[in-house]
């Protein structure tokens, strides 16, 4: 049986765009592969370090599944988690007006890996209402290229995604950037109205679940952290 010309359009479509994703799956996930073999390294020459000091601070790598890992220092934990869906940006980004992306519109679509700042005791004592941090958003495409959504050290000019690609020095310094801000991201006291009430219930529980929260910037949403 001979396909429709419009079916035969719509499945051409189909392929091509499932194609496209594909391509842009496996860079992403390539690129945690690579930030995971980065942070293996950096484990290793932290502990070549000849210091006492260095030998009482943990530098701990995780390779927790497939699509996450950690990275745990100094009371920090980073967790790099790869999505497993492609992405589109909406037609008001910025990326989408870059000259690279205006010439083929298929390098908007990315992959994405999200780097999550958490206090390693948030884990260590389970205290499931301590907040965590988004402090970075890898973006990868079908080329391999990629451009960096985040915070100051992390921060990355769309401008430069067409000619910035993946490749493990990449990698290296950008695990490097999210060490060194997550270092200058310290632990703030909370508001002290926000805590100056505590029901008993929540006291009492208080040294085994930690129903107070904890957070690096307790009341202040990513997207209002102008650290």
């Amino acid at each position: 049986m001979t396909p429709e010309p419009k079916s035969k359009k719509l499945f051409e479509a189909l392929v091509r765009k499932a194609t496209l994703k594909q391509d842009v799956y496996k860079n992403t996930l390539a690129t945690l592969n690579l930030l995971k073999k980065a942070m293996s390294e950096m484990t290793e020459l932290y502990y070549q370090i000849d210091s006492a000091d260095a030998k009482e601070i943990p530098f701990i790598y995780k390779d927790k599944s497939e699509f996450e890992a950690e990275l745990k220092f100094a009371g920090d934990t980073l967790v790099f988690m790869m999505h497993t869906n492609v992405f589109e940006f909406p037609r008001d980004h910025e990326v989408i007006k870059t000259p690279y992306v205006q010439e083929d519109k298929d390098r908007s679509y990315c992959g994405i890996i999200n780097i999550f700042n958490f206090l390693s005791d948030s884990f260590k004592y389970n205290r499931l209402n301590d907040l965590g941090y988004l402090i970075g958003r890898i973006f990868v495409n079908k080329d391999n290229h990629y451009f960096i959504e985040g915070k100051r050290e992390l921060g990355f000019l769309y401008t430069n995604f067409g000619q910035s690609e993946i490749n493990e020095k990449k990698v290296f310094e950008i695990l490097e950037s999210s060490v060194y801000y997550t270092l200058n991201f310290d632990l703030l006291t909370p508001p002290y109205d926000q805590i100056k009430e505590v029901s008993v219930a929540e006291f009492k529980t208080a040294m085994d679940s930690m129903q107070i929260k904890t957070g690096k910037r307790l009341g202040f949403k990513f997207q209002a952290d102008l650290q």
